[in-house]
Protein backbone atom coordinates (compact mmCIF):
# COMPACT_ATOMS: atom_id res chain seq x y z
CA UNK A 1 0.00 0.00 0.00
CA UNK A 2 1.65 3.44 -0.59
CA UNK A 3 2.43 5.58 1.76
CA UNK A 4 0.67 8.59 2.74
CA UNK A 5 2.58 11.88 3.44
CA UNK A 6 2.43 14.08 6.40
CA UNK A 7 4.22 16.96 7.79
CA UNK A 8 5.35 17.34 11.04
CA UNK A 9 5.88 20.75 12.87
CA UNK A 10 8.36 19.90 15.57
CA UNK A 11 10.34 22.86 16.81
CA UNK A 12 12.29 20.73 19.79
CA UNK A 13 12.23 17.14 17.99
CA UNK A 14 9.90 15.66 20.78
CA UNK A 15 6.61 14.16 19.13
CA UNK A 16 9.12 13.72 16.17
CA UNK A 17 10.56 10.44 18.67
CA UNK A 18 7.53 9.62 19.48
CA UNK A 19 6.30 8.90 16.46
CA UNK A 20 8.88 6.83 15.31
CA UNK A 21 8.21 5.06 18.52
CA UNK A 22 4.48 4.53 17.69
CA UNK A 23 5.38 2.95 14.09
CA UNK A 24 2.20 3.86 12.44
CA UNK A 25 1.87 1.49 9.45
CA UNK A 26 1.09 3.59 6.29
CA UNK A 27 2.47 6.76 6.92
CA UNK A 28 5.71 8.83 6.39
CA UNK A 29 6.16 12.01 8.19
CA UNK A 30 8.73 15.28 7.41
CA UNK A 31 9.72 17.07 9.94
CA UNK A 32 9.81 20.53 9.66
CA UNK A 33 11.80 22.82 12.83
CA UNK A 34 10.94 25.52 11.44
CA UNK A 35 8.06 28.02 9.57
CA UNK A 36 10.42 28.59 6.35
CA UNK A 37 11.37 25.13 6.53
CA UNK A 38 7.88 23.78 6.76
CA UNK A 39 6.48 26.44 3.87
CA UNK A 40 9.07 25.22 1.64
CA UNK A 41 7.97 21.73 1.60
CA UNK A 42 4.19 22.32 1.72
CA UNK A 43 4.89 24.10 -1.60
CA UNK A 44 7.53 21.05 -3.05
CA UNK A 45 5.36 17.89 -1.88
CA UNK A 46 2.00 17.00 -1.66
CA UNK A 47 0.71 16.42 1.95
CA UNK A 48 -2.46 15.97 2.86
CA UNK A 49 -2.13 15.60 6.86
CA UNK A 50 0.09 18.00 9.09
CA UNK A 51 0.94 17.65 13.06
CA UNK A 52 1.87 20.61 14.87
CA UNK A 53 3.84 20.12 17.85
CA UNK A 54 3.18 23.00 20.94
CA UNK A 55 5.36 23.21 23.68
CA UNK A 56 4.33 26.38 24.47
CA UNK A 57 1.79 28.48 23.93
CA UNK A 58 4.17 30.80 22.57
CA UNK A 59 6.09 27.94 20.77
CA UNK A 60 5.27 29.45 17.57
CA UNK A 61 4.96 32.76 15.89
CA UNK A 62 1.04 32.38 16.31
CA UNK A 63 0.21 34.98 13.08
CA UNK A 64 2.77 33.35 10.70
CA UNK A 65 1.64 29.84 11.76
CA UNK A 66 -2.14 30.72 10.85
CA UNK A 67 -0.84 32.40 7.73
CA UNK A 68 1.17 28.81 7.09
CA UNK A 69 -1.70 26.84 8.26
CA UNK A 70 -4.95 28.47 6.08
CA UNK A 71 -3.08 28.78 2.85
CA UNK A 72 -2.37 25.13 2.07
CA UNK A 73 -5.54 22.50 1.75
CA UNK A 74 -4.08 19.86 4.41
CA UNK A 75 -5.74 18.89 8.14
CA UNK A 76 -3.76 20.33 10.79
CA UNK A 77 -3.92 18.07 13.96
CA UNK A 78 -2.13 20.13 17.32
CA UNK A 79 -0.11 17.57 19.52
CA UNK A 80 0.07 19.52 23.08
CA UNK A 81 -0.41 18.83 27.04
CA UNK A 82 -4.05 19.14 28.09
CA UNK A 83 -3.15 22.51 30.02
CA UNK A 84 -2.51 24.69 26.84
CA UNK A 85 -6.33 24.18 25.80
CA UNK A 86 -7.43 26.97 28.52
CA UNK A 87 -5.07 29.60 27.11
CA UNK A 88 -6.75 32.48 25.37
CA UNK A 89 -4.38 32.69 22.72
CA UNK A 90 -4.13 29.36 21.64
CA UNK A 91 -7.47 27.88 21.92
CA UNK A 92 -9.03 29.94 19.61
CA UNK A 93 -6.63 29.22 17.07
CA UNK A 94 -7.24 25.72 17.62
CA UNK A 95 -10.70 25.77 17.05
CA UNK A 96 -9.75 27.83 13.54
CA UNK A 97 -7.47 25.64 11.88
CA UNK A 98 -7.39 21.86 13.59
CA UNK A 99 -9.37 19.20 12.85
CA UNK A 100 -8.31 17.52 15.96
CA UNK A 101 -5.50 17.55 18.46
CA UNK A 102 -3.87 15.13 20.85
CA UNK A 103 -1.86 15.29 24.12
CA UNK A 104 1.19 13.52 25.02
CA UNK A 105 1.57 10.37 25.24
CA UNK A 106 0.23 9.73 21.88
CA UNK A 107 -1.95 6.47 21.81
CA UNK A 108 -1.35 4.56 18.93
CA UNK A 109 -4.57 3.79 17.67
CA UNK A 110 -6.38 7.20 18.52
CA UNK A 111 -4.25 9.10 16.00
CA UNK A 112 -4.29 6.37 13.82
CA UNK A 113 -7.90 6.88 13.26
CA UNK A 114 -7.78 10.25 13.55
CA UNK A 115 -4.37 10.57 10.73
CA UNK A 116 -6.45 8.22 8.32
CA UNK A 117 -9.95 10.52 8.83
CA UNK A 118 -8.37 13.87 8.62
CA UNK A 119 -6.65 12.08 5.07
CA UNK A 120 -10.10 11.48 3.98
CA UNK A 121 -11.33 14.73 4.54
CA UNK A 122 -8.45 16.67 2.89
CA UNK A 123 -9.19 14.73 0.21
CA UNK A 124 -13.01 16.60 -0.33
CA UNK A 125 -11.10 19.52 -0.66
CA UNK A 126 -9.28 18.29 -3.99
CA UNK A 127 -10.84 20.16 -7.32
CA UNK A 128 -11.89 18.16 -9.80
CA UNK A 129 -12.83 20.31 -12.74
CA UNK A 130 -16.55 20.16 -13.20
CA UNK A 131 -18.40 19.01 -16.79
CA UNK A 132 -20.81 21.78 -17.74
CA UNK A 133 -23.92 19.57 -17.25
CA UNK A 134 -22.50 18.94 -13.10
CA UNK A 135 -23.50 22.73 -12.55
CA UNK A 136 -25.87 24.21 -15.15
CA UNK A 137 -25.35 25.12 -19.07
CA UNK A 138 -24.44 27.66 -21.20
CA UNK A 139 -22.44 29.27 -18.35
CA UNK A 140 -25.38 29.19 -16.20
CA UNK A 141 -25.50 27.83 -12.42
CA UNK A 142 -28.68 25.14 -11.56
CA UNK A 143 -30.03 22.03 -11.85
CA UNK A 144 -33.53 22.77 -10.94
CA UNK A 145 -36.76 22.01 -12.42
CA UNK A 146 -37.06 26.08 -13.31
CA UNK A 147 -33.35 26.03 -14.66
CA UNK A 148 -33.82 22.71 -17.01
CA UNK A 149 -36.84 24.40 -18.48
CA UNK A 150 -35.20 27.81 -18.96
CA UNK A 151 -32.21 25.22 -20.34
CA UNK A 152 -34.48 23.96 -23.22
CA UNK A 153 -36.55 27.24 -24.34
CA UNK A 154 -32.82 28.69 -25.07
CA UNK A 155 -31.64 25.32 -27.26
CA UNK A 156 -34.76 26.27 -29.16
CA UNK A 157 -34.08 30.42 -29.55
CA UNK A 158 -30.51 30.23 -30.43
CA UNK A 159 -31.78 28.09 -33.27
CA UNK A 160 -33.28 30.90 -34.83
CA UNK A 161 -32.72 34.02 -35.62
CA UNK A 162 -35.69 36.09 -34.28
CA UNK A 163 -36.19 39.19 -31.62
CA UNK A 164 -36.35 38.23 -28.40
CA UNK A 165 -37.74 39.48 -24.84
CA UNK A 166 -36.31 38.00 -21.34
CA UNK A 167 -38.48 38.95 -18.25
CA UNK A 168 -37.51 38.38 -14.63
CA UNK A 169 -36.85 40.21 -11.94
CA UNK A 170 -34.18 42.08 -11.19
CA UNK A 171 -30.59 40.37 -10.22
CA UNK A 172 -32.10 37.36 -11.90
CA UNK A 173 -29.28 37.33 -14.51
CA UNK A 174 -30.83 38.57 -17.69
CA UNK A 175 -28.28 39.65 -19.36
CA UNK A 176 -26.57 36.41 -18.82
CA UNK A 177 -29.26 34.42 -20.91
CA UNK A 178 -29.33 37.38 -23.57
CA UNK A 179 -24.99 36.74 -23.84
CA UNK A 180 -25.48 33.03 -23.54
CA UNK A 181 -28.71 33.18 -26.84
CA UNK A 182 -25.90 35.45 -28.60
CA UNK A 183 -22.73 32.93 -27.42
CA UNK A 184 -24.89 29.96 -29.08
CA UNK A 185 -26.09 31.50 -31.77
CA UNK A 186 -25.05 32.20 -35.48
CA UNK A 187 -24.13 35.38 -34.94
CA UNK A 188 -21.10 34.19 -31.84
CA UNK A 189 -18.65 35.73 -34.24
CA UNK A 190 -20.14 38.84 -34.04
CA UNK A 191 -20.41 41.95 -31.58
CA UNK A 192 -22.83 41.59 -28.39
CA UNK A 193 -23.23 45.05 -27.55
CA UNK A 194 -25.37 45.91 -24.26
CA UNK A 195 -27.23 49.35 -23.37
CA UNK A 196 -28.71 49.85 -20.26
CA UNK A 197 -32.48 52.06 -21.12
CA UNK A 198 -32.79 53.06 -17.46
CA UNK A 199 -29.23 54.17 -16.87
CA UNK A 200 -29.77 56.89 -19.56
CA UNK A 201 -30.70 59.92 -19.40
CA UNK A 202 -33.72 60.44 -21.57
CA UNK A 203 -32.70 63.48 -23.12
CA UNK A 204 -28.87 61.02 -24.71
CA UNK A 205 -30.67 57.94 -25.33
CA UNK A 206 -31.25 58.83 -29.23
CA UNK A 207 -27.87 59.24 -29.62
CA UNK A 208 -26.67 56.78 -27.76
CA UNK A 209 -28.91 54.70 -29.89
CA UNK A 210 -28.45 55.97 -33.57
CA UNK A 211 -25.27 57.91 -33.21
CA UNK A 212 -24.66 61.44 -34.37
CA UNK A 213 -22.69 63.25 -37.24
CA UNK A 214 -19.83 65.97 -36.70
CA UNK A 215 -21.63 68.91 -35.11
CA UNK A 216 -25.08 67.67 -34.98
CA UNK A 217 -25.08 69.76 -31.51
CA UNK A 218 -23.02 71.37 -29.14
CA UNK A 219 -19.95 69.44 -28.44
CA UNK A 220 -20.40 66.86 -31.11
CA UNK A 221 -16.88 67.86 -32.48
CA UNK A 222 -16.38 64.19 -34.31
CA UNK A 223 -18.82 61.29 -35.44
CA UNK A 224 -19.67 59.03 -33.30
CA UNK A 225 -21.57 55.50 -34.03
CA UNK A 226 -24.55 54.58 -32.08
CA UNK A 227 -24.89 50.96 -30.18
CA UNK A 228 -27.24 49.92 -33.36
CA UNK A 229 -24.63 50.41 -35.69
CA UNK A 230 -21.99 49.11 -33.28
CA UNK A 231 -24.00 45.68 -32.92
CA UNK A 232 -24.02 45.52 -36.69
CA UNK A 233 -23.91 41.92 -37.73
CA UNK A 234 -24.73 40.55 -33.95
CA UNK A 235 -26.96 41.24 -31.05
CA UNK A 236 -27.98 44.72 -29.43
CA UNK A 237 -29.24 43.92 -25.95
CA UNK A 238 -31.71 46.45 -24.79
CA UNK A 239 -31.57 46.07 -20.86
CA UNK A 240 -34.75 47.64 -18.68
CA UNK A 241 -36.92 48.24 -22.20
CA UNK A 242 -39.33 49.61 -20.20
CA UNK A 243 -37.86 52.34 -18.90
CA UNK A 244 -37.15 53.89 -22.62
CA UNK A 245 -39.16 56.69 -23.31
CA UNK A 246 -42.64 56.81 -25.34
CA UNK A 247 -41.04 58.95 -27.85
CA UNK A 248 -37.84 56.81 -28.47
CA UNK A 249 -40.17 53.85 -28.78
CA UNK A 250 -41.55 55.15 -31.44
CA UNK A 251 -38.01 55.24 -32.92
CA UNK A 252 -37.30 51.86 -31.86
CA UNK A 253 -40.42 50.42 -33.88
CA UNK A 254 -39.10 52.03 -36.95
CA UNK A 255 -35.77 50.34 -36.67
CA UNK A 256 -37.21 47.38 -36.36
CA UNK A 257 -39.84 47.60 -38.87
CA UNK A 258 -36.93 49.10 -41.43
CA UNK A 259 -33.58 47.43 -40.50
CA UNK A 260 -32.34 51.21 -40.72
CA UNK A 261 -30.82 53.80 -39.28
CA UNK A 262 -29.98 57.61 -39.46
CA UNK A 263 -27.51 58.91 -37.37
CA UNK A 264 -28.31 62.17 -35.72
CA UNK A 265 -27.47 65.41 -38.25
CA UNK A 266 -27.66 63.18 -40.62
CA UNK A 267 -29.56 62.09 -43.47
CA UNK A 268 -27.90 59.05 -45.07
CA UNK A 269 -29.72 55.65 -44.11
CA UNK A 270 -27.92 52.81 -43.21
CA UNK A 271 -28.93 49.51 -43.68
CA UNK A 272 -28.41 47.37 -40.49
CA UNK A 273 -28.46 43.84 -39.19
CA UNK A 274 -28.95 43.02 -35.90
CA UNK A 275 -30.83 40.85 -33.80
CA UNK A 276 -32.48 42.43 -30.81
CA UNK A 277 -32.75 40.89 -27.53
CA UNK A 278 -34.69 42.92 -24.66
CA UNK A 279 -35.46 42.39 -21.43
CA UNK A 280 -37.37 43.99 -18.77
CA UNK A 281 -37.77 43.48 -14.72
CA UNK A 282 -41.79 45.26 -15.05
CA UNK A 283 -44.98 43.77 -16.58
CA UNK A 284 -44.90 45.27 -20.12
CA UNK A 285 -48.51 43.97 -20.84
CA UNK A 286 -49.60 46.26 -17.55
CA UNK A 287 -47.09 49.03 -19.12
CA UNK A 288 -49.20 48.44 -22.30
CA UNK A 289 -52.52 48.62 -21.07
CA UNK A 290 -51.85 51.74 -18.74
CA UNK A 291 -50.28 53.56 -21.88
CA UNK A 292 -46.93 53.47 -21.06
CA UNK A 293 -45.54 51.07 -23.44
CA UNK A 294 -46.71 50.87 -27.15
CA UNK A 295 -48.63 47.90 -27.89
CA UNK A 296 -47.06 47.57 -31.59
CA UNK A 297 -43.53 47.47 -30.24
CA UNK A 298 -44.27 44.90 -27.29
CA UNK A 299 -44.91 42.71 -30.23
CA UNK A 300 -42.73 43.50 -32.26
CA UNK A 301 -39.50 43.06 -29.37
CA UNK A 302 -41.88 39.73 -28.19
CA UNK A 303 -41.83 37.26 -30.84
CA UNK A 304 -40.17 34.80 -28.32
CA UNK A 305 -40.50 35.15 -24.65
CA UNK A 306 -38.44 33.80 -22.06
CA UNK A 307 -38.98 34.66 -18.16
CA UNK A 308 -35.69 33.91 -16.04
CA UNK A 309 -36.98 32.59 -12.61
CA UNK A 310 -36.15 34.59 -9.20
CA UNK A 311 -34.01 32.86 -6.99
CA UNK A 312 -36.94 32.04 -4.45
CA UNK A 313 -38.44 29.55 -7.10
CA UNK A 314 -35.17 27.65 -7.05
CA UNK A 315 -34.21 26.95 -3.66
CA UNK A 316 -32.57 23.89 -5.19
CA UNK A 317 -30.00 25.55 -6.89
CA UNK A 318 -28.87 28.00 -3.62
CA UNK A 319 -26.25 25.84 -2.04
CA UNK A 320 -24.90 25.21 -5.98
CA UNK A 321 -24.65 28.84 -6.50
CA UNK A 322 -23.65 29.48 -3.44
CA UNK A 323 -20.47 26.93 -3.75
CA UNK A 324 -19.78 28.35 -7.23
CA UNK A 325 -19.61 31.79 -6.03
CA UNK A 326 -17.38 30.96 -3.68
CA UNK A 327 -14.89 28.66 -5.49
CA UNK A 328 -14.94 31.74 -8.42
CA UNK A 329 -13.80 34.40 -5.68
CA UNK A 330 -10.96 32.23 -3.51
CA UNK A 331 -8.79 35.65 -4.17
CA UNK A 332 -11.71 37.29 -1.60
CA UNK A 333 -11.28 34.82 0.88
CA UNK A 334 -10.09 35.08 4.12
CA UNK A 335 -7.14 33.21 4.93
CA UNK A 336 -8.90 30.79 7.66
CA UNK A 337 -12.62 30.27 5.66
CA UNK A 338 -12.66 27.04 4.22
CA UNK A 339 -16.46 26.82 3.16
CA UNK A 340 -19.88 27.40 4.47
CA UNK A 341 -21.48 25.90 7.52
CA UNK A 342 -24.45 23.78 7.67
CA UNK A 343 -26.50 26.31 9.54
CA UNK A 344 -25.37 28.95 6.46
CA UNK A 345 -26.43 26.26 3.85
CA UNK A 346 -30.00 26.31 5.94
CA UNK A 347 -30.17 30.21 6.64
CA UNK A 348 -29.71 30.51 2.79
CA UNK A 349 -32.39 28.06 1.79
CA UNK A 350 -35.04 29.52 4.13
CA UNK A 351 -34.41 33.41 2.97
CA UNK A 352 -35.99 34.46 -0.03
CA UNK A 353 -33.41 36.41 -1.80
CA UNK A 354 -35.40 39.64 -3.28
CA UNK A 355 -32.47 41.11 -5.00
CA UNK A 356 -32.29 37.05 -6.33
CA UNK A 357 -28.36 35.70 -7.92
CA UNK A 358 -27.27 39.55 -7.59
CA UNK A 359 -27.88 39.93 -3.76
CA UNK A 360 -26.35 36.17 -3.13
CA UNK A 361 -23.01 37.07 -4.95
CA UNK A 362 -22.44 40.03 -2.62
CA UNK A 363 -23.53 38.29 0.64
CA UNK A 364 -21.16 35.32 -0.21
CA UNK A 365 -18.12 37.87 -1.10
CA UNK A 366 -18.78 39.86 2.00
CA UNK A 367 -18.95 36.84 4.20
CA UNK A 368 -15.49 35.33 2.40
CA UNK A 369 -13.70 38.62 3.46
CA UNK A 370 -15.38 39.54 7.18
CA UNK A 371 -15.59 36.09 8.13
CA UNK A 372 -13.50 35.02 11.74
CA UNK A 373 -15.07 31.64 11.30
CA UNK A 374 -13.42 28.58 9.50
CA UNK A 375 -16.74 27.97 7.80
CA UNK A 376 -19.19 30.84 6.83
CA UNK A 377 -22.22 31.15 9.46
CA UNK A 378 -25.57 32.66 9.39
CA UNK A 379 -24.63 35.81 10.62
CA UNK A 380 -21.64 36.04 8.30
CA UNK A 381 -23.92 36.07 5.69
CA UNK A 382 -26.27 39.00 7.31
CA UNK A 383 -28.60 36.59 7.98
CA UNK A 384 -30.39 35.29 11.50
CA UNK A 385 -30.64 32.28 13.58
CA UNK A 386 -34.75 31.94 13.13
CA UNK A 387 -33.66 32.11 9.07
CA UNK A 388 -31.59 29.20 10.10
CA UNK A 389 -34.49 27.22 12.03
CA UNK A 390 -31.31 24.73 12.53
CA UNK A 391 -30.77 23.89 16.31
CA UNK A 392 -27.19 23.76 17.20
CA UNK A 393 -26.28 20.06 16.41
CA UNK A 394 -25.01 17.27 18.77
CA UNK A 395 -21.50 15.75 18.85
CA UNK A 396 -22.87 12.55 17.67
CA UNK A 397 -24.77 14.29 14.51
CA UNK A 398 -21.87 16.22 13.45
CA UNK A 399 -19.66 13.11 14.03
CA UNK A 400 -22.19 11.31 11.65
CA UNK A 401 -22.19 13.94 9.27
CA UNK A 402 -18.71 13.95 8.38
CA UNK A 403 -18.47 9.78 8.27
CA UNK A 404 -21.21 9.92 5.85
CA UNK A 405 -19.85 12.78 3.35
CA UNK A 406 -15.84 11.43 3.77
CA UNK A 407 -17.74 7.47 2.65
CA UNK A 408 -19.74 8.48 0.07
CA UNK A 409 -17.03 10.89 -1.49
CA UNK A 410 -14.48 8.25 -1.53
CA UNK A 411 -16.69 5.35 -2.60
CA UNK A 412 -17.59 7.81 -5.57
CA UNK A 413 -14.16 8.10 -6.31
CA UNK A 414 -13.62 4.51 -6.30
CA UNK A 415 -16.24 3.56 -8.39
CA UNK A 416 -17.75 1.86 -5.16
CA UNK A 417 -14.97 -0.22 -4.65
CA UNK A 418 -14.73 -1.00 -1.08
CA UNK A 419 -11.05 -1.92 -0.67
CA UNK A 420 -10.12 0.95 -2.29
CA UNK A 421 -12.29 2.99 0.04
CA UNK A 422 -11.09 1.17 3.15
CA UNK A 423 -7.44 1.78 2.16
CA UNK A 424 -8.18 5.94 1.43
CA UNK A 425 -9.52 5.86 4.94
CA UNK A 426 -7.09 4.49 6.76
CA UNK A 427 -10.10 1.49 7.84
CA UNK A 428 -10.30 -1.98 7.69
CA UNK A 429 -12.61 -3.27 5.05
CA UNK A 430 -14.54 -4.79 7.99
CA UNK A 431 -14.79 -1.55 9.65
CA UNK A 432 -15.69 0.53 6.50
CA UNK A 433 -18.60 -2.16 5.83
CA UNK A 434 -20.05 -1.79 9.70
CA UNK A 435 -20.13 2.17 9.25
CA UNK A 436 -22.05 2.30 5.57
CA UNK A 437 -24.41 -0.66 7.24
CA UNK A 438 -24.79 1.69 10.68
CA UNK A 439 -24.70 5.41 8.09
CA UNK A 440 -27.26 3.10 5.52
CA UNK A 441 -25.17 4.44 2.69
CA UNK A 442 -26.26 2.43 -0.09
CA UNK A 443 -23.28 0.94 -2.26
Amino acid sequence: MARRKGLLLDRAGLVSAALDGLQLSGWSFEVAPTLSCARELLTGGEFSVGLVAFEAADSWSLRELEGLLSRYDVEWIAVLERSLLDSEVLAPLLRRNFYDFHSLPLEHDRLRMTLGHAHGKASLFEKVAPQEDDEGRFGMTGRSAKMVKLYRQIDKIVAVDAPVLIGGESGTGKELVASAIHRHSARASKPFVAMNCGGIPASLIHSELFGYERGAFTGAHQRKIGTIEAANGGVLFLDEIGDLPLDLQASLLRFLQEKTIVRVGGTERLKMNVRVIAATHVDLDRAVAEGRFREDLFYRLNVLHLVVPALRERKDDIELLAQVIYDRNQDLRSHQVRGFSAEAIQAMAAYDWPGNVRELINRVQHAMIMSENRFINAADLGLTAAEAELPAPTLDEVRTTVEREMIETSLKRYQNNVSATARQLGVSRVTLYRMIDRLKIIV
